[in-house]
């Protein structure tokens, strides 16, 4: 061969040569972002070309799809009381993509996973339509109707567990708005969701996950917690040795009391009467060290508490003084929380000291109801000893029985619980949350932990805001609803 034609071999060889790294560049390594890229439409077609399977709540789908007269997207996303179950479903929407489960399990509900490949590969040969599967949760519908409806027009949250499991019982979030609004592509679709992102109060927003809230004196629960275990404190009727006022250490500033009889009170008495004096003290005397160490064993500042929707961080400061531990200790200062973290709490309470990973898809399946995976109760972590569980459960039902709690009593049921009303703003110039967190047994044991938060609730004058008035109500009948439903 001779040299011009070797040069013209080598050069058409490279181009060959570029034009299969090319190729495979884009296949292999680009696949993915380019099949997620927002002009793509074919992923979002595809979507919508074949009838989505459906979100499963007490055997029930909450979700649906309608068939359209579009010639591309063929069926649209319907929802059942939308409004009440969108913290749970999320939304998929032919012009807005898709959050939340509808978004993680996307692959299962449209047909297109791998672990549906076999029910896709039979479809061919048996001509069947292509159909997606269903993610069946672990919600209860009757908590999530009490939520719900308690919340009513109140801007909040309630969050609801199993105990024993770690399946989460109720999401709900106020206000809120129907995925099957903008669930198309046409111009009301696109008008609903121009309006729902404009609206100041975050209808959208997943306040049971994704909101995080100073949680007042519900925190005194955890602060006990580490007072026991850290052994700052071995009996809970003991006086705690506690002035009046208490000068919050390394400054001049006296820690306010809104309750009476807070002088050397018991840790049972101060819990029952909420002493701010004696849960900072106690604060102060655990440490900001294992006051962390507690926290974090409860869920705070953990990044990846997956639901399978991430919840936010909650929040227990590393780095503060001892001042503002002490603040901490009574959910003030920096400590910042979400309702579900709340639940948590009150979960590994009730739960002897247990705290299981909350979750809230039971299984997935197949078209044809053939489980794919089924998830199981996982242990998170353990906060305190059973002993120590025992002991705050005695003193969160002495809260319910003789304390601020007393709207959260049910009959025929043993409740635990703590209010709290959390101060925010400058100079705490805004209106205070109002928070209650609980558990509710029986003989049988704990099937349900709460946790509620009235950001905001119109007509009420700031001084009638309280955790014992506004939330407890709320999650006495979400967890009189799961008792009812095990009977």
């Amino acid at each position: 061969m001779n040299k011009p034609l070797r040069r013209v071999a080598i050069f058409c060889g490279l181009l060959v040569l570029a034009l299969l790294i090319r190729t495979n560049w884009v296949q292999y390594v680009q696949s993915e972002e380019l099949n997620s890229h927002k002009n793509n439409k074919r992923v979002q077609i595809e979507r919508y070309a074949y009838e989505r399977g459906n979100i499963i709540v007490d055997g029930k789908p909450i979700t649906g799809s309608t068939a359209t007269k579009d010639k591309f997207y063929k069926f649209k996303r319907t929802y059942i009381n939308g409004e009440m179950w969108a913290p749970v479903t999320g939304y998929a929407s032919q012009a807005f993509d898709a959050n939340q489960i509808e978004k993680l399990e996307d692959g299962v509900l449209t047909g297109n996973s791998d672990q549906l490949f076999f029910d896709r590969t039979m479809a061919m040969f048996t001509g069947d339509k292509k159909r997606g599967g269903n993610v069946v949760t672990t919600l209860s519908g009757a908590a999530q109707k009490a939520a719900y409806k308690g919340l009513g027009d109140k801007k909040g949250a309630v969050a609801a567990i199993d105990p024993k499991t770690g399946k989460i019982l109720a999401l709900a979030s106020t206000p809120s708005y129907d995925p099957s609004s903008f669930a198309g592509y046409g111009a009301s679709d696109e008008k609903a969701w121009v309006a729902l992102e404009k609206d100041k109060e975050k209808p959208k927003l997943n306040r049971a996950l994704r909101e995080v809230y100073p949680p007042g004196s519900t925190f005194k629960v955890v602060t006990a917690a580490a007072a026991l275990e850290h052994g700052e404190v071995d009996d809970i009727n003991a006086a705690t040795d506690t002035p009046e006022p208490y000068i919050l250490p390394n400054t001049r500033t006296p820690m306010v009391n809104h309750a009476n009889g807070c002088k050397n009170a018991s840790l049972m008495k101060a819990l029952e009467v909420s002493c701010n004096s004696v849960f900072a003290k106690l604060g102060d005397q655990v440490g900001r060290d294992k006051m962390l160490e507690t926290a974090q064993k409860f869920g705070f500042n953990n990044p990846e508490i997956d639901t399978p929707v991430r919840a936010a961080a909650s929040v227990y400061n590393k780095t503060m003084d001892r001042s503002s531990n002490a603040l901490s200790s009574i959910g003030q200062f920096d400590t910042a929380t979400t309702p579900l973290q709340m639940a948590m709490v009150a979960a590994a309470i009730a739960n002897d000291g247990k705290l299981m990973k909350p979750y809230m898809i039971d299984q997935l399946e197949t078209p044809n109801l053939d489980i794919i995976k089924k998830n199981e109760p996982e242990e998170m972590s353990r906060p305190l000893s059973q002993k120590n569980a025992q002991l705050l459960q005695q003193m969160m039902e002495n809260v319910v029985e003789n304390g601020t709690g007393s709207k959260a009593k049910i009959d025929g049921a043993t409740v635990g619980g703590k209010t709290g009303t959390a101060q925010h703003g400058e100079n705490n110039s805004k209106r205070p949350y109002a928070w209650f967190i609980s558990y509710a047994k029986t003989d049988s044991g704990s099937p349900v932990a709460v946790a509620v938060v009235v950001e905001d609730s119109s007509g009420i004058s700031r001084d009638d805001i309280t955790g014992g008035g506004l939330a407890g109500p709320i999650a006495r009948d979400v967890m009189q609803a799961v008792l009812e439903s095990k009977k």
